[in-house]
């Protein structure tokens, strides 16, 4: 078994010792549902070994988790005929709403633009003019060499 932590609610929901229903396993992930179900079918898939967020993935664990996507997100739109599309996240700090500190990604199957759930982007691009979003670029691209 992979690096667990005894205190993490998704470590202990990966040792079913908190009662889980599974949509799909294998030895690198664990799919459930998530109990909130945003809508019908909102399942949560972790990594079987604890890392808090996506900043403490390898490149080997980053592709092991995330080719696995796919095939679950399929499997969920393909159990239910009234789902249109479906909105896929991986929340990050708890600034950018991550509530369960073992990294996982959301599968919200969506059945229409009322369904219950809702994101929202704000549109700040009267802010940025070229130059501004170049620096911004360059900034990113430096970190690169860092590595």
């Amino acid at each position: 078994m992979m690096a667990l932590d005894q205190d993490c609610i998704f470590c202990k929901i990966i040792r079913n010792e908190i009662p889980n229903t599974v949509v799909y396993e294998d030895n690198v992930v664990k799919a459930f549902l998530d109990i909130t179900q945003g809508t019908p079918g909102h399942t949560l898939v972790i990594p079987k070994t604890h890392v808090p967020d996506i900043f403490a993935y390898d490149a080997d664990l980053a592709a092991a988790v995330f080719s696995r996507i796919p095939k679950i997100a399929r499997a969920i739109k393909a159990s239910d005929p009234a789902i249109k599309g479906m909105n896929i996240l991986n929340n990050n700090g708890k600034v950018a709403y991550q509530s369960v500190f073992h990294s996982h990604i959301h599968l919200i199957p969506r059945y229409s633009a009322k369904d219950g759930f809702g994101m929202r982007f704000t549109d700040n691009s009267a802010h940025y003019t070229p130059e501004k979003l170049q620096k911004i670029a360059t900034q990113i691209h430096q970190q690169f060499s860092a590595d």
